[in-house]
């Protein structure tokens, strides 16, 4: 009978292994650890819970950097084949601990500060800070020289020409 009773628990615990992924991540989540599971079914239930609470980090972390081939997304929007080979790259480095300052270092160190949404402030990013005020001051210099020049300019005194046909078009024909 007890060996009956073994074999049943065995049956079910390989029952339970065979069940989806689901009903393996619900069973480990409400019970910590349940008699009769295996040690593999247990470890991927932990594994899933800390991949879920680091969802959100993932995706934060995913979002902040650009994608190299894209230029214009983030790795987490990216359809390219390298954005999902970093995206890969973030979560088994998130899932063995690493802080996110150390992945962005990894990732710039690998790529150069052009992977990052947004960039540093440094000697090396000052043009790509500050180069759009500058072209828009020197915009606006060229603009009030321009019209500083305009001024300068004296108005010509008009022909006689000219000021009868003013006369004409006011309706002022003297």
């Amino acid at each position: 009978m007890a060996v009956a009773a073994a074999a049943g628990s065995g049956a079910s615990a390989s029952d339970r292994a065979g069940s989806d992924a689901k009903g393996r991540l619900a069973g480990t989540a409400s019970a910590p650890v349940q008699a009769g599971s295996s040690p593999a079914a247990v470890a991927q239930g932990v594994a899933q819970r800390g991949a879920q609470a680091n969802q959100a980090r993932i995706h934060a972390l995913e979002s902040s950097f650009r994608c190299v081939v894209c230029q214009n997304e983030t790795i987490a929007d990216s359809t390219a084949d390298l954005a999902a080979d970093l995206r890969a790259k973030i979560v088994e480095q998130v899932a063995q601990g690493i802080s996110d300052e150390k992945i962005r270092a990894y990732m710039v160190t690998r790529y150069g500060d052009f992977i990052l949404y947004d960039p540093p402030f440094k000697p090396l990013t000052w043009l790509l800070w500050l180069g759009p005020f500058a072209l828009l001051a020197l915009g606006f210099a060229v603009l009030m020289r321009i019209v500083a020049r305009r001024r300068a300019i004296p108005a010509s005194p008009l022909t006689d020409l000219q000021r009868q046909r003013a006369r004409h078009l006011l309706g002022d024909d003297r």
